[in-house]
């Protein structure tokens, strides 16, 4: 690897023989050469110093395991599917995880589950999204569990089969997508895959901040038929 440093119109001057700034530095009794020779000196120093400190992130990574990286949560299994009316935290279809500050949805089709897309439309709404289609056909998201509104931590609240925000209000359903309320679009959600020991992994690097508040043509899921007043 080799460091381009930038130079100066001086030091250009200097390595094409300038005279101006030949005399100049003979006056002050550097040869050419010593110039010369005090750049290489100085270079390979900022390449020795470069080496060093890639050298120390690579034995040292900052972030492996921790909040901002892939996150390894527990087995699938223990993330129970469930239909839309029957989520209930921690128990079935939402799970929450304080290593990865999100909250698992396992969202079991058919029954109570109402799907307001299908076929091409929905896929590319669930991929817009950050949902993940499991073998099975059920469906997971990782929802953030921070309201775009203010930063509050909004809760999942069983009595509305969705996410009430505590501090102003914000409104969300249980795939995170904008209900009502002073919030500016749908909760941010992580990328998250299954490793291969079948384990559920969450990329808390990759944040989804896109997702916009949904109309009638654009929401995945039929909203909750539930009053759900502040708390």
């Amino acid at each position: 690897m080799s460091i381009q440093t930038p130079r100066t119109p001086q030091e250009y001057e200097v390595l094409s023989g300038g005279g101006a700034e030949n005399a100049q530095l003979s006056r002050k009794g550097l040869s050419r050469r010593q110039v010369l020779r005090r750049a290489v000196g100085i270079t390979v120093g900022l390449v020795a110093l470069e080496g060093v400190v890639e050298g120390l992130a690579m034995l040292y990574p900052n972030l492996a395991g921790q909040f901002g990286s892939v996150i390894v949560l527990k087995a699938k299994s223990t993330y129970v599917a469930a239909e839309q009316k029957a989520f209930a935290i921690d128990q079935a279809g939402m799970f929450y995880e304080a290593a990865a500050k999100s909250y698992i949805m396992h969202l079991k089709p058919g029954g109570s589950t109402t799907l307001l897309m299908s076929g091409t439309q929905l896929d590319d709404a669930m991929s817009a999204e950050s949902w993940t289609k499991d073998s099975d056909g059920t469906y997971w998201a990782a929802l953030y569990q921070v309201c775009v509104h203010l930063g509050c931590k909004v809760p999942f609240r069983n009595d509305c089969n969705s996410f009430k925000c505590p501090c102003h209000g914000s409104h969300y359903n249980i795939d995170g997508e904008y209900l009502d309320g002073p919030a500016p679009r749908s909760l941010d959600r992580f990328s998250m895959s299954f490793d291969s020991n079948g384990n559920v992994a969450v990329d808390t690097g990759k944040l989804n901040q896109r997702v916009e508040r949904p109309d009638v043509g654009t929401r995945i899921l039929q909203v909750p038929g539930v009053q759900c007043s502040a708390q």
